[in-house]
């Protein structure tokens, strides 16, 4: 199987798997709460609902096809479904894809609906994209001014995309 049609199916959101990429939100009463914290280097935190539809990106014969990574540097991001499962692609920040064993690197999870996380700034991600409804709608916490600050990788133009199965 070529770069370009490595497949991957979602991984358990766990705190431990997701650590690479950020981190998972406590509750208030668990001890680790606070153990991170949001950053906006611009000092522009913004709250807003946003969604994704599956037309966005193209669809394979079993899932959806990941041609394209974006990243913040100025700001962590925090995402969370309100309506459908959905599945998140992720890097490491440290990764620049100039290799193509750097696709390796790219992992997948399913996200509940109401199931938050926080990406470290840098974390190359795609989506949320929905698992099987049209678009699936999120509450988003990045920085105001993200469009300045988003950074994109052609893995398609590279011969890394990956396939993210969900069937």
């Amino acid at each position: 199987m070529s770069a370009e049609q490595r497949a991957v199916g979602p991984e358990p959101l766990t705190g431990a798997a997701w650590a690479p990429f950020g981190w998972l939100p406590v509750a208030d009463t668990d001890p680790s709460d606070g153990d991170y914290t949001m950053a906006f280097a611009w000092g522009d935190a913004h709250v807003n609902i946003i969604g994704h539809a599956r037309s966005e990106v193209p669809e394979t014969d079993r899932g959806l096809r990941c041609e394209m990574l974006f990243r913040h540097d100025t700001h962590t991001q925090s995402v969370m479904s309100l309506d459908v499962p959905a599945v998140i692609a992720v890097a490491p920040a440290d990764v620049d894809f100039s290799d193509p064993a750097h696709a390796a690197s790219i992992h997948v999870f399913r996200l509940e609906p109401l199931e938050p996380l926080v990406l470290h700034r840098g974390t190359w991600h795609w989506g949320p994209f929905p698992v099987e409804a049209p678009e699936v709608r999120l509450f988003n916490v990045q920085g105001l001014r993200y469009a300045e600050d988003n950074a994109c990788v052609d893995l398609a133009a590279r011969g890394l995309a990956v396939d993210v199965v969900l069937t």
